[in-house]
Parts: C-alpha cells; sequence; structure tokens
C-alpha cells in the first residue's frame, strides 16, 4: 500500500504507525432331471399245485404327440438411457465456499534469513480447537502500549497448532502478504486452502511487514520480498523431505502456486518467474503495481518484459481505493500472458482480502485506534483514516459476506491449475448473478 509521509512527533509516528496495518481440504447350483424308478417284479408263491398263469403282454402303444413348435420369442431391444447429473449454478458457485474435507493445522517455521513463516496444513482426522492470533501482538512494544481498548482485535478459525500432517502429498501454495501487512493477515483464505489439501506457507517480508514500517526500517525491496518467497519454498521442500519433520514425504514440490494481496500481488508475479512456480493470484493488485517503490506503492503505466509466462487469476474490488481496479488490475489482466482470469466483486475493498475489517467490531484497526483514543490524531491526518477503512465501512460490505467469494474463486482456480478438476469448477461466467454482491468474470483463454 502507499505510504503517506508526514512531519509528526516520534509519539505521534508510533500512533499513527499503528493505523497504517489496516493497510494492507463398497449352493452349488444342482441340475433337476427326472427320475425313473424301474418297477419291482411279482412273484407268487406255490404249495402242491403249480398253476402257472400265463398273462398275455399287455402292450401299450407309444403315444405319439405331435411336435410342438414353440416360436422363438423375440423382445424389443432394451436402450438403458446413461445417466445425467445436473449440478446447479448455485451448487457451481459455492462448491469451495465451505471448509474442505481435511481438519486445519498450522504452525510457524523460521528462515535462516531471519522471518518467520506461517504454515496452514491438511491435518490428521480428530484435531480440533481454534487458533487466534491477535494483530496487536504483531506491532511494536511502543504501539502495542497504546492500543489498549477492549475492542476485538483477534481472528480465529477451527483447527489446531503444530498437529500433525494428514497422510498424503499436498501442493504447496506461497502467500505474500501487503505493505504494513503479516504473514498471518488472510488467515480467512490461507487456513480455507489447508482444508481443501494444499500446504500454505506465507513468509514475514521485512522490507514491507507491519512492524518494520512501524519501527521506519522498511525498505521496500521487492526483490527481498520475492527472495522469501522462494526461500520459503526451499524450507518447506526440505521439511518434505527430512525424516524428523511432521512434514516429512507430505511435502508435493512439483505442484507450486504463489499468491499474493497488495504489494504481495507484485511479489508473487517475480516468484513466478521461477520454474517451480505454476501460476499466480494476484488479490487487489497487478503485474504493474510494486515496479517503483514497495513504500509508495507506484506503479508503471506498461507491462514489464518479464512477464511469468504462466495462467493467473486477478481478484480485486469494485470499491478499492488503495489499488483501482481500473487502473491497475484491469489493464493488468489484459496485459498478462494467457490463460487469465479476472474477478472484480462488488462493494469489496482493499482490506477484502485480508482479516483486518473483522477487527474494531468491522472497523478495523481503525476502530482499535478510535476506541483506544487515537481519534483526534487520526483527525488531523484524514487520509490515514481513509487508507486504513478501506473495505471496512460502506460503500463495502461486511467481509462476512463477500469472504466466501473470494475463497470459492482462489480454491476453485488452483485446483483447476494443478489438474485436480478435470474442468474448472465455478469459475466461468455463468456464476456472475449468484452471489449475494454482483461479481464481473472475464477471462482470455
Amino acid at each position: 500500500m502507499p505510504t503517506l509521509v508526514f512531519m509528526i512527533s516520534r509519539r505521534q509516528f508510533l500512533a499513527l504507525g499503528a493505523v497504517t496495518v489496516v493497510a494492507t481440504a463398497c449352493s452349488d447350483s444342482t441340475d433337476t432331471a427326472a427320475t425313473t424308478t424301474p418297477a419291482a417284479p411279482i412273484t407268487t408263491a406255490t404249495q402242491t399245485t403249480t398253476v402257472p398263469t400265463t398273462l398275455p403282454p399287455t402292450t401299450v402303444p407309444p403315444t405319439t404327440l405331435p411336435p410342438t413348435t414353440v416360436p422363438p420369442t423375440t423382445l424389443p431391444p432394451t436402450t438403458v438411457a446413461e445417466t445425467t447429473t445436473t449440478i446447479s449454478i448455485d451448487e457451481l458457485a459455492n462448491a469451495y465456499t465451505e471448509f474442505g474435507p481435511y481438519p486445519i493445522g498450522s504452525t510457524t517455521l523460521q528462515l535462516a534469513k531471519g522471518p518467520k513463516v506461517e504454515i496452514w496444513y491438511p491435518a490428521v482426522d480428530g484435531t480440533s480447537g481454534e487458533v487466534t492470533y491477535d494483530v496487536r501482538d504483531f506491532t511494536p512494544d511502543a504501539i502495542r502500549a497504546l492500543l489498549t481498548a477492549d475492542i476485538p482485535a483477534t481472528y480465529t478459525f477451527p483447527g489446531g497448532r503444530d498437529v500433525d500432517v494428514a497422510n498424503g502429498s499436498f501442493p504447496v501454495v506461497l502467500f505474500s502478504h501487503g505493505f504494513t501487512g503479516i504473514r498471518v493477515q488472510s488467515s480467512f483464505l490461507t487456513a480455507h486452502l489447508a482444508s481443501w489439501g494444499f500446504i500454505v506457507a506465507a513468509p514475514d517480508h521485512p522490507s514491507r511487514d507491519l512492524p518494520n514500517v512501524l519501527l521506519g526500517t522498511a525498505s521496500g525491496d521487492r526483490n527481498d520480498s520475492v527472495d522469501d518467497l522462494l526461500k520459503t519454498l526451499e524450507l518447506v521442500t526440505a521439511e518434505g523431505s527430512d525424516a524428523t519433520s511432521r512434514f516429512s514425504g507430505r511435502v508435493d514440490n512439483s505442484q507450486v502456486v504463489a499468491v499474493g494481496h497488495s504489494a504481495g500481488g507484485s511479489t508473487v508475479v517475480g516468484a513466478a518467474l521461477d520454474a517451480r512456480v505454476a501460476g499466480f493470484v494476484s488479490l487487489a493488485s497487478g503485474i504493474l503495481l510494486g515496479r517503483g517503490n514497495e513504500t509508495t506503492g507506484t506503479t508503471t503505466t506498461t507491462p514489464a518484459a518479464d512477464l511469468p509466462q504462466k495462467p493467473s487469476l486477478f481478484m480485486a474490488g469494485k470499491v478499492d481505493a488503495v489499488v483501482p481496479v481500473e487502473t491497475v488490475t484491469r489493464p493488468s489482466f489484459e496485459a498478462a500472458i494467457t490463460p487469465t482470469r479476472l474477478w472484480v466483486v462488488d462493494s469489496v475493498g482493499h482490506n477484502g482480502f485480508d482479516d483486518f475489517c473483522t477487527f474494531g467490531n468491522g472497523t478495523g484497526i481503525i476502530g482499535i485506534a478510535d476506541a483506544s483514543g487515537l481519534g483526534p490524531l487520526l483527525d488531523a491526518q484524514p487520509q490515514l483514516r481513509t487508507l486504513g477503512q478501506d473495505g471496512c465501512l460502506p460503500p463495502a460490505v461486511p467481509v462476512d459476506q463477500t469472504f466466501p467469494i473470494i475463497r470459492h474463486a482462489v480454491t476453485a482456480w488452483i485446483r483447476e491449475l494443478f489438474g485436480i478438476d478435470a474442468e474448472p469448477v465455478g469459475l466461468g461466467a455463468e456464476v456472475a448473478g449468484a452471489y449475494s454482491v454482483a461479481v464481473e468474470i472475464a477471462e482470455r483463454l
């Protein structure tokens, strides 16, 4: 997301920094024949006189019946009609909106270069419980101390921490967070993908993550974030080859896709240039975003010459004022290598693709700041409030209405990419009118 530079005191800077977080699986057979028993001989016993009695033979002429001819019975040929299963548009549109067949596991690893990596994965049967994170725990201590309001600042999904991985070998999804984002920022999607049989890995990007932005130490180096993502792939691959790891034999690194939000959309474009990555998903972003400086979110006006020759999916919010669909996402879709798809979801803003609008009773971290007494500082810089609440307030609808659309589209697209679904399920324009909000669906195949 774009960075705004203001002349403020250090305490004001810390307070304002807290606000910027928003921007970002089934007898023997017996023959019955006639039995003929010969008649027993008749013997007559005599005492003195034997009178032989001779009876004339009795001849019973054979009974000859005229041959009976039974005409063969000819039945008309029987035709068995093919069974056709009709799937409704509504079923197609919502095929992947709900959690999949696997329980969800999560754990945290770390790259040798430093950043932590969050991993969501298909867990063994019987896994239960909940996993929760608090966004305030991802801020520096000084900022955390200011966010004192008793107001929701957590996101929870069903699952277990550090549980065993389900049997099987699972494709890999790499996730890249946005500017002022955090590795767990889109758990609504990453945990969902794990339930459908994917290992999802998301590193923190020190070049643009929340704590470094707040501390003024974010470099904005796109190449560093691309390196984070590819190093994460190497880490997951190594875990799959390590006999002592819970992921031993569970990682299918022949099937890898990258998903990114906002500035992360630029990162996944870079990562998709790697031969190991089969395609990419860009959320509230585009191939033109972040080609300048990630810290300012500047864009170029022409597509880069090094676009990945890979399939892609672009998703955008119709009311995103941070990364407008018409000036960034749609031109990116039009410039991308085919095959590519575009979904524009009405009434969704920039933070409609992360968890942040679930905080602050639906007002985002801005609501946390307001409830913590920091409203006057925000009022002094209204553009910060606008950026922080993009996608959390009207004209955007509550994200719980639109999260299912995003979950379905991303899950269906990845399943098609990897050949899990022989044909695309609910990705075509026929499902555009099946949701609670309007969706524009375009494709270049």
